[in-house]
């Protein structure tokens, strides 16, 4: 199993096969602490090989630099199709959209994935400082 792609972004969804990610980033900026990010979406594009077919469980974790949990771990099934005749592997795209998500610190935090129990990819998540709005001119 490879990944090929494990990102936070704005907004995704997959359309028949097609990924469509939308506002890909690493970081955002809060002017206090805590702070509600309203809507989080991780994606993530598997490549299976064919001797991979079958039932799997995904779990995605956000954890921020200490390894305190941000949200609770988030669990699904998914299901690896036997490779196509003219191929040798099979793809399946996740789509994970979080409402409300909560920071209590500022710093890097950890997206990660895990496959059937094993760790597969991490992404960094740094939450910094912004400055607060002044006056308009």
């Amino acid at each position: 199993m490879k990944v090929e792609l494990f990102v936070a972004c704005d907004f995704a969804a997959d359309y028949a096969g097609k990924l469509t990610l939308v506002g890909i980033f690493d970081s955002l900026g809060a002017t206090q602490l805590p702070v509600l990010h309203p809507q989080l979406c991780v994606a993530a594009k598997l490549r299976f090989d064919d001797t991979e077919a079958g039932p799997k469980q995904v779990r995605f974790t956000l954890a921020d630099a200490d390894g305190r949990d941000v949200l609770k771990p988030l669990d699904m099934p998914i299901a690896a199709p036997p490779a196509a005749a003219e191929t040798s592997f099979s793809l399946v795209n996740i789509v994970m959209n979080i409402s409300s998500v909560r920071f209590e610190r500022y710093g890097e935090h950890s997206l990660d994935l895990a496959i059937n129990g094993s760790h597969v990819a991490s992404a960094p998540l740094f939450i910094r400082p912004a400055a607060k709005p002044g006056p308009a001119p």
